[in-house]
C-alpha cells in the first residue's frame, strides 16, 4: 500500500475508553464527561537519546501547565492513507532538529479526545522540545468511530497488517521516512482505548517499537466484540490471555480508584506481559517494589521487574486515589490528573533506557 501525506504548517480542544460508537466517556467519578478521568475541567540536547530527567522516587513534583516558551518547535498536520482508511494525525517536530537522527514517540489519545487535547494534556511535546525528539499523535476518524475511540475490541483491528493497527504503523514508518529517525528509538504510548491500541500495536509489531507505555489500558486481546470490551472494562478479561510473540519492554501506570476502566486490567496485562518475554531477558526474580508520593499530592507504588543483567523490563505504577485520568498531566488537557507522579516524564525515562537491540 502506498501512503499518502500532506501537510502544513500550524503553531503549538478537549476531550477515552469507551469502545462502543454510541457512548461517550464516563469520567472517574461516574459523571457525564466532557473527558477520560478525573478533571473535566531550549538548549539542544544530545541527538543520539532522550535525556532522562526523573528526580529520585520519592521527590517526585506534580506537572506544571505548559507554556508556549517551551514548546518553540514546529507542530504540523499530516494525513497518511492505505488500503485500511485514512487517518489525519499531528507531528511535533524539535526546534534543534537539523537532519540528525532522532527518537519517535507515537502518542495515542482515548475516546472523546484529539490530538491537541492530548498533546496538551501529556506535555509530551513539552519533553520533546527539551530532550530533542518527535512525537506524532495519529487522530481516530469520528466516522470509524462516534465517540472518537480506537476500535481495540474488535478483531479486526489486532492484528499485523490490518485495520487500525496497520495505519498506526503507516503513520510511523512515513514519518520515519521523511524525517532522520532512529528506527531503534521508536516507542508507542497510549491513554485508555488509546492506552489499548497500543498494546495491541506493541504485540504485533515488535519490530518497529521498541518499548510502549499504557496508561489506564488493557492487555492485547482483552476483548473480541462490544459486550466484551465493556466487560473487560469493567471486571477485567475473562478470555483466555492471548500469548504474545515477543514482548517488548513495558511501563504502564493506573489508578486504583479507575472506574472506567478497572485496575485488574494492569495486573492481567502484566501476566500477559511477563509470560511474554521469551528472549533471554526473563525477570531474575519478583517485582523490586517502592512507594512514594507527589508532594501535595498521590502516593503510588511502582512494581519494577529486572532481567538477570538489572535492567527495568516491566514497571507498573498504581496511582493511589487516582482516576481514569493520565497522571501528573496538564489541566489544560482532558483526562488528566495533575496531583500524581509524572506519567510522560517517566515514560520518556523509561524509553530512553530501551533502544530496540
Amino acid at each position: 500500500e502506498k501512503p499518502s501525506a500532506t501537510e502544513t504548517s500550524t503553531e503549538s480542544s478537549r476531550r477515552g475508553t469507551v469502545p462502543g460508537n454510541d457512548t461517550p466517556a464516563g469520567s472517574a467519578e461516574g459523571r457525564p464527561a466532557a473527558a477520560p478521568g478525573v478533571h473535566s475541567h531550549g538548549a539542544q540536547r544530545s541527538p543520539e537519546s532522550i535525556r532522562s530527567s526523573t528526580e529520585r522516587i520519592r521527590r517526585v513534583m506534580p506537572g506544571a501547565p505548559p507554556s508556549p516558551a517551551q514548546t518553540s518547535g514546529q507542530f504540523i498536520d499530516r494525513t497518511f492513507s492505505n488500503a485500511a482508511g485514512t487517518r489525519a494525525y499531528k507531528l511535533y517536530i524539535p526546534s534543534a532538529y537539523a537532519g540528525q537522527p532522532l527518537p519517535l514517540v507515537i502518542m495515542l489519545h482515548g475516546c472523546t479526545q484529539s490530538s491537541v487535547d492530548f498533546a496538551a494534556g501529556t506535555r509530551m511535546n513539552v519533553l520533546a522540545e527539551r530532550d530533542t525528539f518527535f512525537v506524532a499523535y495519529p487522530e481516530q476518524a469520528q466516522s470509524a468511530n462516534s465517540s472518537k475511540c480506537w476500535n481495540w475490541f474488535q478483531p479486526a483491528n489486532q492484528h499485523r497488517g490490518k485495520g487500525e493497527p496497520s495505519l498506526i504503523a503507516g503513520i510511523t514508518r512515513e514519518i520515519i521516512s521523511a524525517y532522520h529517525i532512529d528506527a531503534k528509538r521508536v516507542y508507542v504510548a497510549g491513554m485508555s482505548a488509546g492506552g489499548a491500541m497500543a498494546t495491541i500495536m506493541a504485540a504485533t509489531y515488535p519490530d518497529l517499537y521498541a518499548a510502549v507505555g499504557v496508561h489506564s489500558g488493557l492487555a492485547y486481546g482483552a476483548a473480541h466484540d462490544l459486550p466484551s470490551g465493556f466487560a473487560a472494562m469493567k471486571k477485567g478479561t475473562s478470555q483466555q490471555m492471548r500469548q504474545l510473540a515477543k514482548a517488548i519492554p513495558l511501563i504502564m501506570f493506573h489508578g486504583d480508584r479507575d472506574t472506567t476502566v478497572a485496575t485488574i486490567n494492569a495486573d492481567h496485562m502484566l501476566d500477559q506481559w511477563l509470560q511474554g518475554i521469551n528472549d533471554g531477558r526473563k525477570p531474575a526474580g519478583g517485582a523490586a517494589v517502592e512507594q512514594g508520593h507527589v508532594v501535595g499530592g498521590h502516593a503510588y507504588t511502582r512494581f519494577t521487574y529486572r532481567d538477570a543483567r538489572g535492567q527495568a523490563i516491566v514497571e507498573k505504577w498504581i496511582v493511589h486515589h487516582a482516576g481514569h485520568a493520565w497522571s501528573g498531566g496538564s489541566s489544560s488537557g482532558s483526562f488528566t490528573e495533575p496531583k500524581g507522579p509524572d506519567a510522560s516524564t517517566e515514560m520518556v525515562r523509561f524509553f530512553n533506557e530501551h533502544p530496540r537491540k
